[in-house]
């Protein structure tokens, strides 16, 4: 077995693994809020936003100095202690007596969320150029692949206790940083490491050293849109479905793991065949296209069957993130890999903490007893109008770019095969 495998078996289980712990929180983390809190579900939903800002803040604060540690000293050792520290961040949230330890815990468990980037780098370092869509398509995998486990999960055991399932997923990453003490391979050689900066590691000052990279700058603006977007689903979902379904705990965790189910066939069928055929750039194009129609159908939806059709639109939209990330990584030099995707999951992070305030706050505008223009779906709405945006966006940026120069003396083709 060649080293690089086990390395990609690894870097997949771990993102699984950092997306089921997500997953997990989205059916059950409400009714703890509440538990703390002694008030309604509408204290309770407001404080779950702050919460899942909260994750998003850490994750920004700190993916710039993981990927710049990473750059350093290898992307092996920073991705196993970022293991052990969500292993302590769920186990703490399990056992969280007041609702201070509980965001303490959440804190904790985005600063281990950052090690994404760093993940996302070890895949660039082990995939060419041409392959590397396909490698970032494991992501997507284990995206959809952790909201099918993850609410499933969460839905099952929180039934038998709604601490139960914090301490399975403590166990899960105390169990996969030691499989990975024995079997991770180093993807960075000494010879293409760098410095560490602290001038890098600035959240802010990471996003500014990307821009003597303008191709990349440009790809960031449809990515924010389109992440925004995608995250009114997850951010939304249980109040949504609760106020026009009725639906309980379980009926949503259970439509959560159909939306992660649809995900993953997405990305782990449709990837390898569609990017070959049609590149990245038509790719990037098409799926958003799809996924902004999956979006207003949400919006609109008024029956679960409509539902159904809207996750399948969506699910399909997802394979736009792959082509999107390799056009991304093609455009800096192999050095690099590890600021670059630090730096988009510091971009990602800032999309996290806007978006469920942005959702939340527009769900209960639209949706309160007291609303001017009653329109529950308007999340889903104009999360459909962003995707649109970001499609005209990508499509304005392809036809002034047809082609890009890479820094490393590689052509980064963009305008599709």
């Amino acid at each position: 077995m060649s080293p690089r495998q086990p390395g990609r078996g690894f870097i997949f289980i771990t993102l699984l693994l950092d997306i089921l712990g997500i997953g997990l929180v989205v059916p059950l983390m409400p009714r703890m809020v509440e538990q703390f809190t002694g008030g309604g579900p509408a204290n309770a939903a407001l404080l779950y936003g702050f919460f899942a800002a909260l994750y998003a803040v850490m994750q920004f604060l700190f993916s710039p100095l993981l990927g710049n540690l990473s750059d350093r000293f290898g992307r092996r050792p920073v991705l196993l202690l970022s293991l052990v520290g969500a292993g302590l961040a769920y186990l703490v949230m399990g056992w969280a007596p007041t609702l201070a330890w509980l965001f303490v815990a959440r804190a904790l468990g985005g600063i281990t969320g950052a090690s994404i980037g760093t993940a996302t780098a070890y895949l660039a370092d082990v995939s060419p150029p041409e392959k590397r869509a396909q490698s970032f398509a494991l992501v997507g995998v284990a995206f959809g692949l952790g909201f099918i486990l993850g609410p499933a999960m969460g839905g099952i055991l929180g039934q038998l206790d709604l601490k139960l399932p914090f301490y399975v997923a403590s166990g899960l990453s105390f169990a996969n940083a030691l499989y990975g003490l024995f079997i991770l391979p180093e993807s960075l050689p000494p010879t293409r490491r760098r410095p560490f900066s602290l001038r890098r590691a600035n959240p802010l000052g990471t996003l500014r050293s990307l821009a003597p990279h303008p191709l990349v700058l440009a790809l960031c603006v449809p990515l924010v849109l389109s992440l925004i977007a995608q995250r009114g689903i997850e951010n939304v979902w249980a109040l949504y479905t609760e106020y026009r379904f009725a639906w309980g705990p379980r009926q949503i965790g259970l439509s959560l793991a159909l939306v992660g189910l649809g995900t993953a066939l997405a990305q782990g069928l449709l990837t390898r065949r569609v990017i070959p055929r049609l590149g990245e750039r038509r790719t990037l194009v098409v799926f958003l296209g799809i996924g902004a129609a999956g979006m207003f159908l949400f919006g609109i939806a008024d029956q679960p069957l409509l539902l159904l059709g809207a996750i399948l639109l969506t699910s399909l939209g997802s394979v736009a993130g792959p082509a999107l990330q390799a056009l991304l990584s093609q455009a800096v030099p192999a050095e690099e890999q590890g600021l670059l995707q630090g730096g988009l999951t510091s971009l990602q992070s800032m999309v996290h903490i806007l978006a469920p305030l942005l959702m939340t706050n527009l769900f209960g505008t639209f949706a309160g007893e007291d609303a001017a223009l009653h329109l529950p779906g308007m999340p889903f709405l104009v999360s459909g109008a962003l995707m649109v945006v970001a499609l005209f966006t990508a499509r304005t940026l392809f036809r002034r770019h047809p082609r890009a120069q890479a820094e490393d003396g590689r052509v980064a083709v963009v305008t599709g095969r």
